[in-house]
């Protein structure tokens, strides 16, 4: 099995962290919301990266409770980090596509899938094959 291990610096690494935090609660918020006001395609649409986005979190949480948060192996590392990437990154299209019915909350979606994607693609690009 392959094993990945970051040695990003813990300054770095609460860098990257807090605004990926930021990013993916605010998507988890604003599609939740979403979804509560109308039932329309976008709003079942922003499902997709939210799922994506708490299996990620959840991993995530899992792999510290047994202290793996700086060495993973490659399922729990994509499992984790990936799903975050993957989340933001699929949330940024979803998003435009939403300025045409909700231009604040998709505007808001956006910032979220962008810090979401990047910050959490920076951790993602911090592990290497060992």
């Amino acid at each position: 099995m392959d094993t990945y291990r970051t040695t990003i610096s813990d300054k770095r690494w609460i860098a990257y962290d807090i605004p990926g935090n930021i990013g993916w609660i605010t998507w988890l918020v604003c599609a939740v919301r979403g979804l509560r006001e109308k039932r329309d395609i976008h709003s079942l649409a922003a499902l997709v990266p939210a799922v994506l986005m708490l299996t990620g979190v959840v991993e995530l949480i899992s792999e510290r409770i047994h202290g793996l948060d700086r060495v993973l192996s490659g399922k729990r590392l994509f499992r984790g980090f990936g799903a975050l990437t993957a989340g933001g990154m699929l949330g940024i299209p979803i998003a435009l596509f939403g300025l045409k019915k909700n231009k604040k909350r998709a505007a808001v979606m956006l910032a979220g899938s962008v810090l979401c994607a990047f910050f959490a693609g920076l951790l993602l690009a911090g592990y290497k094959k060992q």
